[in-house]
């Protein structure tokens, strides 16, 4: 059965391109982004590991670990990081897990038989603290991952889960947010007191109350 959103994430123990780890004791109690790429020396899973080495900091201030998944062995990563880096200018110090067996790819549902039998699609997975599920984003082969908009979305969870708020779209870090509908009107004063408007009873907006 497939993972939903507020599922409890499967803990693994696998080899990687850092060692062996336990998913839950490399996690923490922090944030994790978890996600696949169909197979190594392929050229736009080049990119995208590149791409997230040079958002290191930008996921470590925001406490998230990265952790990627290829169903090709231990050998090959060590190669292709070295290509990584070399083409992207990178340096990708995170775990790549060698997923020969997908055991970790079957937890994860991802494998799609109708794109490919062996190769997996490109998952994402955002875990939060509590070990659940936050945010399933699935591409096709062909289509890299906009990284940018994985920091966006890890900003909105991390706001929306401390408070009751919501991220409108195209919402970026900074700016106005929603009141949610389990805060009545009146009560938006003393919740929010950097001021709201009243757009309709039911759209209610607010500055982001964590700046």
């Amino acid at each position: 059965m497939s993972l939903r959103l507020g599922d409890i994430a499967p803990n693994f123990q696998a080899k990687t391109s850092q060692g062996d780890i336990d998913f839950y004791e490399y996690l923490g109690d922090g944030w994790g982004v978890l996600f696949s790429h169909p197979a190594d020396f392929t050229p736009v899973c080049t990119t995208e590991l590149g791409r997230t080495a040079q958002l290191k900091e930008e996921f470590a201030k925001r406490n998230v670990k990265v952790l990627a998944l290829s169903v090709d062995p231990l050998d090959k990563h060590t190669s292709w990081i070295s290509d990584i880096n070399e083409t992207q200018n990178a340096n990708v110090d995170f775990p790549i897990i060698a997923d020969q067996d997908r055991k970790v790819s079957d937890l994860y549902d991802m494998i799609h038989p109708n794109a490919s039998e062996t190769a997996t699609v490109r998952s994402l997975f955002i875990i939060g603290p509590d070990k659940k599920v936050k945010l399933m984003i699935t591409y096709p082969a062909s289509t890299g991952r906009n990284f940018v908009e994985v920091l966006r979305v890890i900003d909105s969870l991390q706001l929306t889960a401390k408070y009751s708020v919501a991220t409108p779209a195209d919402w970026k870090d900074g700016e106005d947010v929603i009141v949610t509908m389990a805060v009545p009107t009146e009560d938006i004063p003393a919740r929010f007191p950097k001021g709201h408007k009243i757009i309709k009873p039911y759209l209610r907006t607010t500055p982001q109350p964590n700046k």
